[in-house]
């Protein structure tokens, strides 16, 4: 029962850490990568599809991305998802391809880029906290029952406690680093 309990909420904590790695991944510095548009929902036939689901992405330089739609008639549905999509791009198209050129990132923009990053760091940490909570509820309700004992559930206690701690340090590690990469000029 506490392993399992354990190995739940360690599996739950993992998950947290990666979808903060993919959060930060989607906030742009200073190169064009594929990733910075993968939140990016572009209308295609009336429902909501990743962009990644209808084009090819190539970057010629650090600054340009270059996607080919499968589709071409979704040219302009991707176009308009690009353009209102928080990553800050002015695409352009040439009737096949769409190219996307990131501006030069301002000290200000820099800033506002690590306030957000701050912020889906300390939500992942809140993610990870709740699953703590909920894990720990479970192991508090064993020992009520009397299907652990209380020295089983303390010691289970820690290890959660541990685990949490972790993947806190994770998550703090992951935005120190992308806070470095965004001002880096």
């Amino acid at each position: 029962m506490i392993e399992e309990t354990l190995a739940e909420a360690t599996d739950k904590m993992d998950k947290a850490v990666e979808v903060a790695k993919e959060d930060f991944s989607t906030i742009r510095t200073g190169r064009a990568t594929p990733a910075l548009f993968s939140k990016v929902l572009v209308d295609y036939y009336g429902s909501p599809t990743q962009l990644q689901q209808l084009a090819s992405f190539a970057t010629p330089d650090a600054r340009t991305l270059l996607i080919t739609p499968y589709d071409v008639s979704a040219l302009r549905a991707i176009e308009r998802a690009l353009s209102d999509s928080e990553v800050g791009a002015n695409p352009s198209n040439d009737g096949k391809v769409i190219r996307v050129i990131m501006p030069e990132l301002t000290q200000d923009r820099r800033k506002e880029y690590v306030k957000i990053v701050k912020t889906k760091g300390e939500d992942a940490k809140i993610s990870v906290r709740n699953i703590r909570r909920k894990a720990k509820d479970a192991l508090d309700r064993l020992v009520k029952d009397g299907e652990i004992g209380e020295d089983d559930g303390a010691r289970a206690e820690k290890d959660l406690d541990a685990q949490t701690k972790a993947h806190t340090d994770a998550i703090d590690d992951l935005l120190k680093r992308k806070e470095a990469e965004l001002l880096e000029v």
